[in-house]
C-alpha cells in the first residue's frame, strides 16, 4: 500500500512538472477592452444628420453618423428592447441583442426640412454578410437628437467616439 501511495504521489509530481503552465486569463480579442457598458457623452456643438454608413474590419464591425457640423453627443446602451422616439412603440431587430444609439444631431434642419433620407426605415444600412451586424434601424428624430436601432448577434463590446462631424460606433465580434 505504501508502495503503491509512493508510486501515486510521484506520479502526480511528474504531471504538474511537466505540465505546460496557464495564464489567469488569456489576453483580450484583437486588443479590444472596450466593455458592454452604456456610454455617453455631452454634446459641445451639434450638426444636422446627413448619412448613416457601415463598414467592415479584422476586430468589429462599424456605423458612422455623418453630420453637417460637429457631432459629438451620444448616448449608446444595450436595451431589452428597442423603441420608437418619441411614441414608444416597440421596434423589431435581428439579432441576440440591441444597441440604442442616440446622436446629438437631428435629420432635419431649422425649418424641418429632412437633412437624412432613407429609402427603409427598418433597413437603413444594408449589413448583409457582417460578421456582427444584423440590422440597422430608423427610431426617430425628435427635439434635436436622433436615434437608431442595431441588431447585433450578441451582447459584445463596443466603444463610441466622435471625428470632426461624426460619430462612430464599433462593436467587436468576439469578446
Amino acid at each position: 500500500m505504501l508502495r503503491r501511495t509512493g508510486l501515486l504521489v510521484s506520479l502526480l509530481a511528474m504531471v504538474f512538472v511537466l505540465a505546460p503552465a496557464t495564464t489567469a486569463s488569456a489576453a483580450p480579442y484583437c486588443g479590444i477592452t472596450w466593455g458592454s457598458l452604456a456610454k455617453s457623452a455631452n454634446p459641445t456643438r451639434t450638426g444636422d444628420l446627413v448619412n448613416i454608413r457601415a463598414g467592415r474590419h479584422t476586430c468589429y464591425d462599424r456605423l458612422v453618423f455623418d453630420a453637417t457640423g460637429p457631432a459629438n453627443g451620444y448616448w449608446v446602451s444595450y436595451v431589452d428592447q428597442m423603441r420608437e422616439d418619441p411614441t414608444g412603440r416597440v421596434i423589431p431587430l435581428r439579432g441576440g441583442a440591441r444597441l440604442s444609439i442616440t446622436v446629438q444631431a437631428p435629420s432635419y434642419d431649422r425649418n424641418g426640412v429632412p437633412t437624412y433620407r432613407y429609402a427603409n426605415r427598418s433597413e437603413l444600412v444594408d449589413v448583409t454578410g457582417y460578421r456582427t451586424f444584423r440590422q440597422v434601424a430608423f427610431a426617430g428624430s425628435f427635439e434635436g437628437t436622433t436615434t437608431v436601432g442595431l441588431g447585433v448577434r450578441a451582447r459584445l463590446p463596443f466603444r463610441v467616439f466622435t471625428l470632426p462631424n461624426r460619430i462612430v460606433v464599433d462593436v467587436a465580434h468576439l469578446w
